[in-house]
């Protein structure tokens, strides 16, 4: 056992010094681990260990507990629309299209349809979520729609286990019954869990908090998240869903911060074991009998996903919000893997169309952090925005010459703005945002809105004519596509782009530019003079 321990951990450590080398998320190089140490060690049986199985979902639990401390009682119920109108249309109209396809096209079993379309409606919080986390795209709109979704998917997994439960029973007595007890779990849970809550959770931490032990508040931590999910496991639930329930909990406490530091190297830790679980379920032997049969499904099932999404948020936002939101959700998730496991090992599903099943949703997981690593690359290309969305944006003089382009007016931007107008330079900003650009015509800014990655929006501003061009956008990816149109157009020689690393810095090393300030830089050099200043004083 500690050879495989030590050849696990060898191999994650060199895939993912790879990945790292190459910009790809690591959890591809966990989910491959566990398929190479699979094969070398033959633990194809040990991945329906029931034991192995409990602690690899630990790390979903975990993850949804920390998910939850960023959402509050009052934050979810300014999201209820997305959880429960968005999300729960989601999972219906998906699952029906894929039980019409199964049940009349394809010509599978009724109630071998209907589970297959309940376990293909899902997608992967674990992944979804991690990444969104580790960006902070988690707190943009189409973060929030994400979530919303996914919020609904994990409640939705009750009924999708309560109907394979039905499925296998014989008798209307036993489905009334059954019916009656989750009604009554569900009522006792959410009980127990929001008066603890409200009532006995923040005196509990006031308690631990004081003893002034480090170890004694993380172990109240690990008790809290961890007895939550069994709490909910006990009475019929998800693990997660009373992780999550737990984390929202302490979401209203004062200790919501330094909980999320205690816990966070607990959940990425478990969270590998989770993926490498994923990778274990890979059977090459599968994808070479049915090669054609996963091509086929793969695009199809992502396909039919991504339009359900799209079209369902469209309703409600911009293209560029749906676009995002149904492109982050289009793969098939971590309950479907249990959900079919349950219903083949009830004999609900043919073990071979779950097996193809398996494969094609370990598969639709690996592309998935690429498909997120260039999300925002992917809807700049491919979604122009809708400029006559908004009216009265504002005009540039075709005479105006030696202003400064400012290109985005989030926190940096409103600073430099500041200093310009202090200066009594000439200016002129340039916003994607609805939110920022609202917030500069408020202020009266001659602020004009457009997306900077395109040439036609940058001449509107007279940006050959600028005196210089500085580039105040955060985000990487959208950051060097801006860099590319304005370089086509200015060449770059008055371009000055500030960003937040040097790892950064060197991602735009080929666009030739003269002006770059890493952030992280500036400010160390002037705390440091503040030190100085101290010493003086």
């Amino acid at each position: 056992m500690l050879g495989i321990i030590v050849s696990t951990t060898l191999i994650t450590l060199i895939l993912n010094l790879i990945l790292k080398k190459v910009h790809l998320p690591t959890i591809i190089g966990y989910i491959v681990t566990g398929t190479i140490i699979a094969y070398v060690f033959n633990l194809h049986e040990a991945v329906n260990n029931h034991e192995l199985r409990e602690i690899a979902e630990f790390g979903v639990v975990f993850l949804m507990f920390t998910i939850g401390l960023e959402f509050s009682i009052s934050h979810l119920k300014k999201m209820k629309r997305e959880v429960f109108f968005t999300g729960s249309l989601q999972i219906i109209i998906t699952a029906i299209f894929v039980f019409l396809i199964s049940k009349f096209i394809i010509g599978l079993p009724t109630q071998t349809s209907l589970i297959i379309g309940a376990a293909l409606a899902l997608s992967s919080t674990a992944i979804v979520l991690k990444t969104f986390n580790e960006t902070k795209e988690i707190n943009k709109p189409y973060g929030r729609r994400v979530l919303g979704i996914l919020i609904m998917q994990d409640i939705a997994v009750i009924p999708i286990l309560l109907m394979i439960s039905f499925f296998s029973m014989t008798g209307e007595g036993d489905l009334l019954l059954t019916i009656g007890k989750t009604i009554l779990a569900a009522s006792v849970l959410l009980a127990l869990l929001y008066f603890s809550g409200r009532y006995l959770l923040e005196p509990f931490l006031k308690y631990v908090s004081a003893t002034k032990s480090d170890e004694l508040f993380v172990a109240s931590v690990l008790l809290l998240a961890m007895g939550s999910a069994y709490l909910a496991y006990y009475f019929g639930f998800s693990y997660s869903l009373g992780a999550f329930v737990a984390g929202m909990m302490i979401a209203e406490t004062k200790f919501k911060h330094q909980v999320e530091a205690d816990l966070i190297p607990f959940r990425n830790i478990l969270l590998g074991v989770f993926f490498i679980t994923v990778g274990m379920q890979i059977s090459f032997k599968i994808i070479y009998d049915y090669f054609f049969i996963i091509i086929l499904l793969l695009p199809l099932i992502m396909g039919l996903k991504f339009a359900i999404i799209y079209t369902l948020v469209r309703f409600e936002d911009n293209k560029r919000v749906a676009f995002k939101t149904a492109l982050s959700l289009i793969q098939i998730g971590e309950f479907s893997l249990a959900i079919l496991e349950l219903a083949r090992s009830q004999n609900l599903v043919n073990p071979t169309y779950s097996q193809i099943l398996i494969v094609t949703i370990v598969i639709s997981m690996i592309l998935t952090p690429i498909i997120l690593k260039n999300l925002s690359r992917a809807a700049a290309r491919l979604i122009p925005e809708d400029i006559m969305a908004l009216p009265n944006t504002q005009n540039v003089a075709e005479d105006t010459e030696n202003h400064v382009v400012v290109l985005g007016y989030g926190r940096f931007g409103q600073a430099i703005v500041k200093e310009l107008k202090a200066f009594g330079q000439n200016y002129v900003i340039l916003e994607h945002s609805v939110k920022f650009y609202q917030l500069g015509k408020e202020r009266n800014e001659p602020i004009v809105f457009g997306n900077a990655a395109q040439r036609h929006i940058l001449n509107s501003v007279n940006i050959t004519k600028a005196s210089a061009v500085i580039v105040a956008v955060n985000n990487p990816e959208v950051l060097h596509l801006i860099c590319e149109a304005v370089g086509d157009l200015t060449h770059n020689s008055k371009t000055i782009v500030t960003v937040t690393s040097e790892a950064d810095k060197e991602a735009l090393k080929g666009l030739h530019l003269e002006h770059v300030v890493v952030e992280t830089n500036q400010i160390a050099r002037a705390v440091v003079d503040e030190v100085l200043y101290c010493r003086l004083d």
